[in-house]
């Protein structure tokens, strides 16, 4: 895939920050992990950037900002608690190899272990939980295969999951499949490997975009953090990863990317949250949320834009470019 110098350099340099550089490193131009620039990346994250700036705020027992004394207290207030900032540090490329992470990850499977699944299971939180918690390195935990078995047993007929009660599926409920699809391939059983395909045919036949009579536009807009809230750009994540790149029902969402990509070779980032308005209207929000933001919006964007090209990155590879 061939890069501008000038995007390269933006992307890699001394101001970019190292979750950056180690993804395009790994994931645009796919370096091996013993690579003294994805070894250099990756030794930074936590040491400073995003993530070390995250981590600058944690309590000694794991925690950030709370507002009770019960298990909820990891999940509110949104979107600047336990929970969230558990996801985009997982994001973000940390393990439990930083004793920080390995001390959230404890408090997370000792409140959370029995609620990920079972009858009062949310699939949001135990999809971004696993998912979270394999990136940090707990897949064999048995809190974590025990919820994955969970998403596996509450796919709906149709492929797709529902973060409420619900007979069908929805583009909403990526979590389900976000999560199975961190588990590495050699390791996915018969199960594993049925939902995973059931559910990304459900995406697949949607053609990422599609659902109900009108469009729904949040997810036209690309966001980040994307906590629990999806967009095209995250399907386009999530099936490239899942080795989907060279399907053509891909290509409308394709376009839709290739159309927000500025003469620069760069992405904006429209929201922090999808249904707040940065210049401070409300779309659809009636409550008190604090977004969690970390680069300033309709502006150039190194994580938006590591993200789209990581993407092309993969479907180049799968041999459909095109849009």
């Amino acid at each position: 895939m061939r890069i501008a110098p000038e995007l390269r350099r933006w992307l890699t340099g001394p101001d970019a920050d190292p979750s950056v550089r180690y993804r395009y490193w790994t994931e645009v131009e796919g370096r091996s992990p013993g690579d003294p620039k994805v070894r250099s990346a990756r030794t930074a994250i936590g040491k400073k950037g995003w993530a070390a700036q995250l981590l600058e705020h944690q309590f000694p027992d794991g925690h950030w900002v709370t507002t009770g004394t019960t298990a909820e207290e990891l999940y509110q207030p949104k979107y600047i608690a336990t929970n969230w900032r558990m996801i985009v540090l997982a994001d973000l490329g940390l393990t439990r190899a930083d004793p920080r992470i390995a001390t959230l990850a404890d408090l997370i499977l000792d409140r959370w272990g029995p609620e990920l699944s079972g009858p009062s299971a949310e699939l949001c939180v135990s999809g971004n939980t696993a998912r979270s918690l394999i990136r940090f390195g707990y897949r064999d935990h048995p809190v974590v295969q025990t919820t994955l078995g969970w998403l596996v047993e509450t796919q709906k007929p149709d492929g797709g999951w529902h973060c409420f009660r619900s007979r069908t599926g929805t583009l909403d409920g990526w979590e389900g499949l976000a999560a199975l699809a961190e588990i590495p391939e050699s390791e996915r059983d018969g199960a594993v490997r049925r939902a995973i395909e059931r559910g990304a045919e459900f995406y697949l036949r949607r053609r990422l975009m599609t659902e109900g009579r009108a469009r729904y536009a949040p997810w036209f807009r690309i966001h980040y953090p994307n906590h629990y809230y999806y967009d095209l750009l995250v399907g386009l994540r999530l099936l490239t990863r899942l080795g989907y790149g060279g399907d053509r029902r891909l290509r409308p969402a394709l376009r839709w990317l290739f159309g927000r990509r500025s003469s620069s070779g760069r992405w904006a980032l429209d929201r922090s949250h999808p249904d707040l308005d940065p210049h401070g209207a409300h779309d659809s929000v009636r409550r008190v949320v604090y977004p969690m933001q970390l680069e300033p919006l309709e502006q150039p964007s190194r994580w938006a834009t590591v993200e789209a090209l990581s993407v092309l990155a993969r479907v180049e590879t799968a041999g459909d470019a095109a849009p």
